[in-house]
């Protein structure tokens, strides 16, 4: 597990947190978008990010995803990691955001979102904590309560997971 200084405003917020929101492309996957000559998308998920959500699950947080972009591969790795809350085309992540919180009776204080690009600014503006991962856009670094050491689709989300849970076990 990679070791934060994090303020104890930042430690409060994780302390808190109940459900995780996740960004796809740049977050689960290395941001890289690949297509087969049909036309077929391909992506790639890291493990150990599947354990990570897995461990975060049977702790009680709740995983969710949302992207501005639709992919077939999103909804087979959502089924294979049992994530139920799946928003996909979406042109205003804030609307999922709202109709996420209400559907689980969470406050936005109690989500964490993982991103890494400037559509994901909306979502840094009324989650509790707001996670970059370690190749996010400036703009978004500068919002965000937390940096991550690794990059999307190279065990950022683990790398979160292991440290919430950590947080919440003290």
């Amino acid at each position: 597990m990679t070791s934060f200084n994090v303020t104890a405003l930042v430690r409060a917020k994780l302390e808190a947190t109940r459900a995780l929101v996740l960004d796809v492309d740049g977050v689960m996957t290395t941001g890289v978008i690949t297509m087969d000559d049909h036309g077929n998308e391909l992506k790639a998920f890291h493990v150990h990010d599947g354990y990570g959500v897995h461990a975060l699950m049977q702790r009680g947080i709740r995983v969710a995803i949302m992207s501005g972009r639709r992919s077939a591969a999103v909804e087979r790795r959502a089924q294979e990691l049992n994530i139920a809350d799946v928003y996909q085309g979406l042109k205003d992540k804030s609307a999922a955001l709202a109709e996420f919180a209400q559907a689980h009776g969470f406050n936005y204080a109690e989500i964490a979102h993982i991103g890494d690009d400037i559509p994901d600014l909306v979502l840094f503006k009324h989650v509790g904590v707001a996670v970059a991962v370690a190749n996010a856009v400036p703009e978004l670094k500068e919002c965000a309560d937390l940096i991550l050491t690794r990059s999307g689709g190279e065990g950022a989300i683990r790398e979160f997971a292991d440290l919430l849970l950590s947080v919440q076990r003290e």
